[in-house]
């Protein structure tokens, strides 16, 4: 999930948040401005509604990130790295470096968030008590109390066996404690996710035909994510077996043709990109460090005007930072956005481009290893 909005770094790790959180955040208010409170303190003015509303949203926003924040916690003490922690419509995503070393740590850390949200749901709930003791507005006391269900609401939802709710995890984390195969695990999280997924949304399509309800919107929406999301892992889960224990050097493109970032683009076009098999070009300067890359794409826009006037071809190039050495695992490439649509790192060793890796290489590779597992030799007793 890409991060729209850098709000900084907690304990170390980046926290954002998605542009989609706008969504959710004028939802949340929108309800609790004119559902939630209104219903326990009537008489009072909208802009008071909208007032307490705001904030209220704003701290269910933070309790996503201390369930978040659970999960990078413990994932952590279990010797795992967290590059970084995304909110965003339909909650929050901690992304982390690397997979649980076993079936006890991917448990823990599954577990975490329920635990964390229905802990900041008791505490809102006393909260609630302690203000409603104290004499304060009905309309906080109502905002605390919405908020701790709704915190109780999620961990119990969360808990469904099914991917990729952490419910999935934990279901993941049993089978593989069970059998010791954790792709068996993976399997049982995924179809267990499908098929929950393919409930709520026949559920929500079932309330909006025939009860004529509108929250059936909300089911089938929850259920199509559940599908999307299951199938995602799944086909994730294919490329990180398939490039397990692989480096950049056994994938790579080895010595691709570059481009000199002082050569003009239209000699460039006209002598190497329309003779090239390659659809990417490492732009690299005087010292042999790239500094950006062109692709046949963004070549084909450029003006003949401009590839005529002996225009630099650094001009037309898009900046990147997607490096690597041959001695890195593929696996750090992955979780990488493709620039262009297709590069994830261009290989240097010593201040010279020794290749490229590209989406197409990494697909290749996966089939290559779903062939291997297709056409594996039957074991002779």
């Amino acid at each position: 999930m890409k991060q729209s909005l850098r709000l900084g770094r907690v304990a170390g790790i980046p926290v954002g948040v998605n542009w989609s959180v706008l969504v959710i955040l004028l939802l949340i208010t929108q309800i609790v401005a004119r559902s939630v409170l209104p219903r326990a303190d009537a008489g009072r003015s909208m802009a008071v509604y909208w007032a307490v509303a705001l904030p209220t949203a704003v701290l269910f926003l933070a309790s996503l990130l201390a369930h978040e924040g659970a999960h990078a916690a413990v994932a952590r003490n279990k010797g795992l790295g967290v590059r970084s922690i995304t909110l965003w419509m339909l909650g929050g995503v901690a992304q982390l470096d690397g997979e649980p070393p076993n079936a006890r740590a991917d448990f823990a850390i599954a577990a975490a968030g329920p635990v964390t949200s229905l802990a900041v749901g008791v505490a809102l709930f006393a909260g609630a008590e302690a203000a409603a003791s104290l004499g304060s507005p009905s309309a906080i006391v109502a905002a605390l109390a919405w908020t701790g269900a709704t915190n109780a609401f999620l961990a119990v939802f969360n808990l469904l066996p099914g991917a990729p709710l952490d419910g999935g995890r934990i279901l993941r984390a049993l089978v593989w404690m069970r059998s010791g195969d954790r792709a068996r695990g993976d399997r049982a999280a995924t179809l267990a996710g499908q098929v929950m997924g393919a409930a709520l949304a026949g559920a929500g399509v079932a309330q909006l035909i025939f009860l004529g309800q509108t929250g059936g919107l909300w089911l089938m929406l929850i259920g199509w994510f559940l599908i999307w999301a299951a199938g995602s892992e799944a086909k994730a889960r294919v490329v990180q077996e398939a490039v397990s224990g692989v480096h950049v050097r056994d994938l790579m493109e080895p010595s691709p043709e570059c481009a000199a970032a002082w050569r003009p683009v239209g000699e460039f076009i006209a002598t190497v990109a329309t003779h090239s098999r390659q659809s990417v070009f490492p732009v690299v300067g005087f010292d042999g460090e790239p500094c950006g890359v062109v692709t046949l794409a963004r070549l084909a826009r450029v003006p003949p005007a401009s590839a005529g006037d002996r225009t630099d071809t650094v001009a037309v190039a898009l900046p990147h930072d997607y490096r690597a050495e041959p001695d890195d695992p593929v696996s750090s490439l992955t979780g990488r956005r493709p620039l262009a649509g297709m590069l994830l790192a261009v290989v240097v060793t010593g201040h010279r481009v020794v290749g490229t890796v590209t989406t197409d290489d990494v697909g290749r590779l996966v089939q290559q290893s779903m062939l291997r597992a297709g056409y594996a030799p039957s074991p002779v007793d």
